[in-house]
């Protein structure tokens, strides 16, 4: 870790007035970094001037203050102080700036006006975040925030728990034609929407941005690898416009990190929540097992649920399969790559079920014996919470934020990881708890007890309380930098009070 060093005035001295700062040392750049034993001689020019104004001088690997610069053009004497009138303080980078502090309980109890600007619609679109921004929508609602979600206009409901719905018109996207992108035609968006986001930018009104989709990892995968680099640059446009950035994992904030998309302090962790309730080992049921299983309850079932894209690494699960005979697998779920796979899983024991919600949903998790997680791409992998709330222990991917989930403290309790595409490392987690009744159970009951501590009303809370008044606090702060330029040509036009008192 890189360190600063801030030279001072040792407090045990009176210091004297001193005008403009011009400084001089004898010393050469090799000595400063040793101790400073040979005399080392600051000067500073003397003014019997009243008029005052801070100054701070920054030279490269070390920071000189002096902390009064009267300024004029009376007589002028010299005085002379010693390294060791003086000491030097070892300054940490992350002591040189006050993070932001939390807002007292009665600021954070007064509603908020949030807009949500969402795509593709999360209440229509099958993927991971959808339940994630249902939820934050439900407990917004709850905290009494007032709320306004934009999102494209397919299956946007009537009324969300009292939310304000804006569908968008929208078109295809080239690549994957099931997923539309808005593109905010609607004249009530123009009318209401974007004429406030034209006021608010202008105004700095706090801009929260979460990162969901690894948009770059994806891109190799549906269109050409030399689109990557400029897919990053449009990322950073769009984050380093916002005060604050969410991501759903450690890893994948690291990745925003190593890959300077923001400044590293405005990169927050979206909590991780699960609806406990809706997927719970009760709702395992066994005409849901007949189904999957296509009447063969008997045999071990493993199951997948989410969407059924390339990027899911769902061609791995074809050569799992193919060294597990005795075993059944089931896909829950809809997607561009479906009509591949049923072709790859052509004359398997397989099942397509397509999209399932709500009842249908929580006994598809729970009727399965594990829950199997190729993908590398995860940003966390909300369906991987909901099987292990469901009771069923998980075999995923080492890999974007599945291991957030299953950390190394609890591999081999809530869960197993294998390394990425490597099917010997695969089989020899997954064969154990397909034929093995006893430690299925007990993995399964150990990873429920872990997903019992999450909450999406907690998560939510947090994001309200703690990384939105972030966000307000660095948008102040944004603010105040912008303005210091003006704040310093109205002093300079418009001076103090000459009235200083010195001590």
């Amino acid at each position: 870790m890189t360190t600063s060093t801030s030279l001072s005035i040792n407090p045990t001295l009176s210091p004297p007035s001193f005008s403009r700062a011009t400084t001089s040392s004898s010393a050469s750049s090799a000595s400063s970094t040793s101790s400073l034993s040979a005399p080392v001689f600051l000067r500073f020019r003397r003014s019997e001037s009243l008029r005052t104004k801070p100054i701070c001088l920054f030279v490269r690997g070390a920071r000189f203050s002096c902390f009064e610069r009267p300024t004029g053009l009376t007589q002028r004497t010299n005085q002379r102080i010693k390294a060791s009138d003086m000491t030097i303080t070892e300054v940490r980078p992350e002591e040189e700036e006050e993070g932001p502090p939390l807002l007292d309980s009665e600021n954070n109890s007064r509603p908020r006006r949030i807009a949500l600007f969402v795509e593709p619609s999360p209440f229509a679109y099958v993927s991971g975040y959808k339940n994630r921004f249902q939820n934050f929508i439900r407990y917004l609602r709850e905290m009494g925030d007032e709320v306004m979600v934009v999102t494209t206009h397919e299956g946007v409901p009537q009324e969300f728990y009292g939310a304000k719905l804006i569908g968008s018109r929208s078109f295809p996207c080239p690549w994957y034609q099931k997923v539309p992108l808005s593109l905010a035609l609607s004249p009530r968006i123009i009318s209401e929407v974007f004429g406030a986001l034209i006021i608010a930018k202008l105004l700095c009104v706090p801009i929260v941005m979460s990162y969901h989709t690894h948009v770059p990892v994806y891109i190799p995968r549906y269109t050409f690898s030399w689109l990557v680099k400029p897919m990053w640059l449009v990322i950073k446009f769009l984050h380093r416009a916002a005060d604050l950035t969410l991501v759903p994992s450690a890893a994948i904030g690291r990745d925003l990190e190593a890959a300077r998309v923001t400044a590293a302090n405005k990169i927050r962790l979206w909590n991780k929540g699960v609806d406990s309730e809706s997927f719970h080992p009760r709702y395992r049921s066994h005409e849901m097992r007949l189904r999957l299983t296509n009447g063969e309850p008997e045999k071990p079932l493993i199951v997948h649920v989410g969407r059924l894209g390339v990027e899911k690494s769902l061609d791995f699960l074809k050569r799992v399969m193919d060294r597990l005979p005795e075993a059944r697998i089931a896909f829950i779920g809809d997607g561009p790559y479906r009509e591949e796979l049923e072709k790859m899983f052509a004359g398997m024991p397989a099942v397509f079920t397509g999209m399932l919600g709500g009842e249908e949903l929580s006994q598809a998790y729970a009727s399965g014996d594990v829950f199997v997680m190729p993908s590398e791409s995860e940003t966390l992998g909300l369906v991987v919470l909901e099987a292990m709330s469901s009771g069923i222990p998980v075999v995923g991917a080492r890999a974007g934020g599945i291991p957030d989930i299953i950390p190394a403290d609890q591999e081999g309790k809530t869960g197993y990881l294998f390394n990425p595409g490597d099917l010997d490392d695969c089989l020899s987690k997954l064969k154990p708890l397909l034929h093995n009744q006893e430690l299925r159970e007990t993995m399964g009951k150990a990873a429920r007890e872990e997903m019992e501590k999450y909450d999406w009303k907690a998560a939510t809370r947090i994001i309200r309380n703690e990384q939105y008044n972030a966000a307000i606090w660095f948008w102040r702060k944004k603010r105040a930098q912008l303005l210091k330029p003006f704040q310093w040509l109205i002093k300079l036009i418009f001076p103090p009070s000459p009235e200083v008192t010195y001590r």
